[in-house]
């Protein structure tokens, strides 16, 4: 079908002259001219009516491609960011989604960007499994005359830290692909290095662009949209709301927590995370300041501000949690053989770590030399927590709402707590301000046509951002099926906003309700027990085009829930396990298979 040029500034004749253009040219042609025509806007030549400064010979090479693979929206930041300094500096770029990824473009690809994080235990995220698939498989071609650079995002509290980054290199590497700059590799605190990275792969192709007698011109800088606070500008948002959401007797501690955003400018959609920047336990910072001898007042830097090292210790380095690179540098300074002959086993190593934090480190090797900066230097920055945003902006407007489960847990002897859920559950009262920013997730989003059913499978805290996608289906009136299964340990104790949803059974806006309480009875009973009873409904909503939202636990539900869909999916469906993985995948593909999972 052809494209039709509706509503333009463009005249008769020049509509006509630019779609006969377009209906000539294939996808690979597309692609080189939406890039052309951002360098030859951000040139002025547009403007000044001057010839372009890249010839259609050489315009090809002066192409970046950046690739996006990403679970939550942080490498989609990243690579959106260097587009815009990719167009500051008159380097034509595109940012595509792994998924939507043609893999026989490699061969084409002349400067190839790569942002991604790494999922779970070392697995590509789920929109770059078919890439990655292809690129460490035997039908990668080879690519003598790409250039390329990767920058991974990860945690570097996990094992297989930054591994789908790492993979993506090396391949491109034994493919015959020179770097244009060597791979990053980003902790928590990824910002910094990822503008140094933009920086230095931008004027390796600047500088290749000089080399061929192109001229690069550098453009107007890109006014920012979005509102001014972010990660590195938190807005200080006050609590509206502090509620607990469990009856008396349940075992667990789940709360709904409110705060306005007026004045901040900040927008969010359902599916978005509210990234919270906490404080960690008072009671920690001091016996950890204690155990090692120090003064809470002692002064330390950091970035670039000199503050206290309580302070230091409260709110800006973490503490609870041990790093490989934390255990490393600390061996290092111990000289101790025991703890080095730990390091260097990494089953025996994150055995020790789990379930322990500083304060243990502190004392089973402790480092009688070391002094307050040193130890603040050693420590990463603490990071902020992100929790799945349970309204729809649509229906709250200046307010945005979250679901914490509150974390405590005894582990080696001591009483542990987590450092954002306990922070906002024991410190912070009605009327406390804290730092928050919105972390975008486009890979976890209502369709866009209302009219498509969608299945939401969410337990627990996982529910959270289904009460906002149906806050948002409700404001706009969408007449797409709806069905939830919500599933919790106990029905009279933990059914989170069980009034709720109730009221919007009755409405008729939630179509369908499927809860499991594996307290409830003997045998334990989950989401995917669900799954797998309604079947043959399940089958028909897919098959209808429903989209399938899956929220929660990563290490357990999700995978249990996505061999119940295979089964579910090969049963109704005529198919092989095989092939009812293939039929997943490619509703991965369409964006009709998401998932947050954690």
């Amino acid at each position: 079908m052809a494209f039709e040029i509706q509503s333009s500034p463009l005249n008769d004749e020049q509509r006509t002259r630019i779609s006969q253009l377009l209906s000539e040219l294939d996808s690979n042609q597309l692609h080189w001219l939406s890039g052309y025509l951002a360098g030859y806007l951000v040139s002025g030549a547009a403007a000044t009516g001057a010839s372009p400064a890249i010839t259609t010979d050489t315009a090809a090479a002066y192409q970046l491609t950046i690739l996006v693979g990403t679970q939550t929206g942080n490498a989609e930041g990243v690579a959106e960011q260097m587009a815009a300094r990719a167009a500051e500096k008159g380097i034509p770029a595109k940012v595509i989604d792994l998924a939507d990824y043609k893999p026989k473009q490699l061969k084409q690809e002349q400067y190839l960007a790569i942002v991604t994080s790494t999922h779970g235990e070392g697995e590509p995220p789920d929109n770059a499994l078919d890439f990655h698939e292809f690129l460490l498989g035997r039908k990668a071609p080879k690519v003598p005359d790409l250039r390329y650079s990767v920058l991974s995002l990860g945690d570097s509290s996990y094992e297989f830290f930054c591994q789908t980054g790492k993979e993506f290199d090396e391949r491109l590497a034994e493919l015959g692909a020179s770097p244009l700059a060597e791979r990053v590799d980003c902790d928590v605190d990824y910002e910094d290095l990822a503008e140094q990275w933009i920086e230095r792969v931008l004027e390796q192709v600047a500088a290749s662009a000089g080399a061929s007698g192109t001229t690069v011109h550098a453009g107007p800088a890109v006014a920012p949209t979005a509102s001014v606070y972010g990660r590195k500008n938190p807005f200080r948002a006050t609590i509206l709301t502090n509620q607990m959401l469990n009856g008396r007797d349940s075992d667990k501690e789940v709360r709904h927590i409110e705060f306005s955003l007026e004045g901040s400018g900040l927008q969010y959609k359902p599916g978005d995370s509210l990234a919270v920047c906490p404080e960690n336990p008072p009671a920690l910072v001091q016996e950890l300041i204690t155990a090692l001898g120090f003064e809470a007042g002692a002064p330390v830097e950091v970035s670039d501000e000199t503050i206290s090292l309580s302070d230091a210790l409260s709110c800006h380095r973490e503490i609870t949690l041990l790093t490989p690179p934390l255990m490393k540098q600390w061996a290092d300074l111990a000289g101790d053989d025991e703890l080095r002959a730990l390091v260097d086993k990494s089953d025996e190593l994150r055995a020790w770590t789990a379930g322990r934090d500083l304060l243990d480190l502190v004392r089973q090797w402790p480092l009688p030399e070391l002094e307050p900066q040193q130890l603040v230097n050693l420590l990463r920055p603490l990071p902020p927590r992100l929790y799945s945003i349970s309204s729809s902006q649509a229906a709250e407007e200046d307010e945005v709402h979250i679901t914490v489960a509150t974390v405590r847990y005894t582990s080696h002897d001591r009483e542990r707590e987590g450092v954002a859920s306990t922070w906002l559950a024991d410190r912070l009262e009605e009327g406390a301000e804290v730092p928050v920013y919105i972390d975008p997730n486009k890979n976890f989003a209502l369709p866009e046509d209302d009219s498509l059913p969608i299945i939401m499978i969410g337990p627990g805290t996982g529910v959270a951002p289904f009460r906002a996608f149906m806050q948002e289906r409700e404001e706009r009136d969408a007449s797409g099926d709806n069905w939830l299964l919500f599933g919790d340990r106990r029905f009279r104790s933990d059914f989170l906003y069980q009034a709720e949803w109730l009221k919007w059974r009755r409405d008729g806006l939630l179509t369908r309700l499927d809860v499991a309480f594996s307290r409830d009875q003997k045998e334990k009973r989950y989401v995917q027990h669900c799954l797998q009873e309604q079947a043959a409904e399940v089958w028909d909503w897919l098959e209808r085009g429903a989209f399938l939202y899956v929220c929660g636990d990563a290490d357990r539900m999700a995978p249990d829930v996505h061999q119940a869909l295979v089964g579910i999916v090969s049963e109704q469906g005529g198919k092989t396990t095989e092939q009812a993985e293939e039929y997943l995948r490619q509703l991965n593909r369409d964006k009709r298979y998401q998932r947050d999972v954690y």
